[in-house]
């Protein structure tokens, strides 16, 4: 158990209903967060993930249970699509809202963290870009800049790196890694389990609305988990140039029967 005195968010009982539908998409969530945690959320689509995120940021009121939050939280979502023909900084920049009065306009002070967080998701040549003509990729590196800005002290992530190559992914994840360290908690999903066994301290596993499972990912990500999460074989095989590293490889194809190839 986490020691009380570090944790920052606290979900008991987390439920969502659709009540068009008179259904639970989620039910029975439970969680504990503490400073410097890196938890990964994985699932199949439509299992609730974005849902969960939203409750647990304080953007969408849960139906049961309740969130506790111990400073401020930063939330960045899917997709964003300003009313406005912004500039990727200017997006950026309202990140920084929180620090600037009603009627007051950005001070060097703002430009400066803004800059420095577009710099460190290396995105720096998107400043005088407009926002809307970005890439699904550019996109989320700028909303991930401005997340940054905030200065949150937990970060919640709804599949960052979903439009990002393998680079940026591996960068977007080290940035996380870092601030982690830093001691900001963060909470990011992702359909990539290699992500939660190269980075996070934490998983939380939603197989369905009410089945979960929480834990390190040593403990929860065993290759029964995981086929069972993704409905197909997953094996786990050791990285031989990471020490103690692990990959997790799905089997997409059925295994090749030998009366198939006389």
């Amino acid at each position: 158990m986490t020691d009380d005195a570090r944790i920052v968010m606290r979900a008991h009982g987390l439920g969502y209903r659709l009540a068009t539908e008179d259904r639970w998409v989620l039910d029975g969530v439970s969680l504990e967060l503490a400073h410097g945690d890196l938890c990964a959320v994985l699932g199949p689509n439509g299992v609730g993930k974005s849902t969960l995120l939203r409750m647990l940021a304080g953007a969408q009121p849960p139906s049961a249970g309740e969130v506790e939050h111990l400073g401020r939280v930063g939330y960045v979502p899917q997709a964003v699509h300003p009313a406005l023909p912004l500039s990727a900084l200017e997006m950026v920049l309202l990140g920084r809202a929180g620090g600037i009065s009603l009627l007051g306009a950005p001070r060097r002070r703002d430009y400066d963290a803004a800059l420095a967080a577009l710099a460190r998701v290396e995105a720096t040549h998107l400043a005088k870009r407009p926002f809307p003509a970005l890439s699904g990729g550019e996109r989320q590196l700028v909303l991930m800049a401005r997340a940054l800005a905030a200065e949150a002290d937990i970060l919640i992530l709804d599949e960052p790196t979903a439009a990002l190559d393998w680079h940026n992914q591996a960068l977007l994840m080290g940035v996380l890694a870092e601030l982690a360290a830093d001691g900001i908690t963060v909470l990011v999903s992702t359909h990539a389990p290699q992500h939660a066994l190269d980075f996070a301290s934490h998983v939380l596993l939603i197989f369905d609305g009410s089945r979960h499972g929480f834990g390190p990912p040593a403990q929860v990500m065993d290759e029964a988990a995981l086929s069972a999460l993704y409905r197909l074989p997953v094996c786990r095989v050791p990285l031989a140039a990471v020490a103690g590293g692990m990959a997790a490889i799905p089997v997409f194809r059925p295994p090749t029967r030998e009366a198939d190839h006389p």
